[in-house]
């Protein structure tokens, strides 16, 4: 196929039209009218020399060769465009850019909190999009849809085949209510598996917190199952209920939630927080600002 016959224009409207899977949508998208698309996808049906597109119902969903192409198509588009920003001069004085990062509420308020403040002082015309992290994180990563992904790197082994940076380390300590009676300065492992127990998920997954206990086959009697990782601990107060928590969340919010924080009754070992983000990042002065700023902040947040 002769690379000069083709309008690679066509790529930006194919990637639109695969996420969108509208041709209406994908023509508000990029800001043409809805004939325009049409035609577009007639002339990518012509160049791929398949529908891309196919009705089902009332929904249209993309062919057997569009969904293998989804990746590639959106790994080219992300390396042209990091081509084409490199060279570029970063202001964060002047510039204008939209960062998305994918991070859990923990890592919102322990880290992200005090990194926004310091984007916002150096650089006003710069936004960001904090997303939650859902099961589909990785594929999130995968198909460029985040700038940034920080996690602990306990829970994304697979990390280890982008580009990450260490950040901060945090632990596992026990939390109660501040008046309960039941348990004391310290906690051995019998009690642990006695007293009602607050679990924690992350979504419909376990917390790490979850994962740990499980692996090294401590029991819990579990009294309530909550997905508000942040309110969990002010559902401690007044009850028996015991739950793990980060430490340094632990800290920062024990006098606001009337927590008491305990030793566990085994370690749990270190919880490493990582960022994350695509190879076609590294070349972008931008992405290289923001990671600077993150690793400023991780640096203070240690001291």
């Amino acid at each position: 196929m002769d690379l000069n016959r083709i309008d690679l224009n066509l790529l930006v409207a194919l990637d639109a039209l695969l996420a969108e899977r509208s041709v209406t949508r994908a023509a508000e998208r990029l800001s043409v009218g809805q004939s325009a698309m049409s035609a577009t996808l007639a002339r990518l049906r012509r160049l791929l020399g398949d529908e891309v597109l196919q009705r089902r119902g009332r929904t249209l969903v993309p062919t057997p060769l569009a969904e293998a192409l989804v990746d590639p198509l959106r790994d080219i588009l992300a390396r042209t465009e990091a081509l084409l920003s490199a060279r570029e001069q970063f202001d964060p004085a002047t510039a204008e850019r939209t960062f998305t990062i994918t991070a859990n509420d923990y890592v919102v308020t322990i880290f992200l909190t005090p990194l926004l403040v310091r984007l916002a002082e150096e650089a006003p015309g710069v936004h960001v999009n904090v997303v939650s992290i859902r099961d589909d994180y990785v594929d999130r990563l995968r198909r460029h849809e985040t700038d940034l992904l920080i996690m602990p790197k306990e829970v994304f082994p697979g990390h280890t085949r982008y580009p990450h940076q260490a950040l901060f380390v945090d632990r596992y300590v026990c939390a109660v209510d501040a008046d309960n009676p039941d348990i004391a300065v310290e906690l051995d492992l019998e009690t642990f598996s006695r007293v009602p127990y607050l679990a924690v998920n992350i979504g419909q997954l376990p917390s790490s917190a979850e994962l740990r206990l499980d692996a090294l086959g401590i029991l819990r009697s579990i009294h309530v199952t909550t997905q508000a990782p942040l309110a969990a601990p002010f559902m401690l107060r007044g009850t028996r209920m015991l739950m793990m928590i980060q430490e340094r969340l632990g800290r920062l919010i024990r006098s606001q939630a009337g927590i008491r924080l305990l030793e566990p009754p085994v370690p749990l070992g270190p919880l490493t927080t990582v960022m994350i983000w695509g190879q076609h990042l590294d070349a972008d002065p931008a992405h290289g600002w923001l990671r600077e700023r993150a690793a400023e902040v991780a640096a203070e947040l240690l001291s």
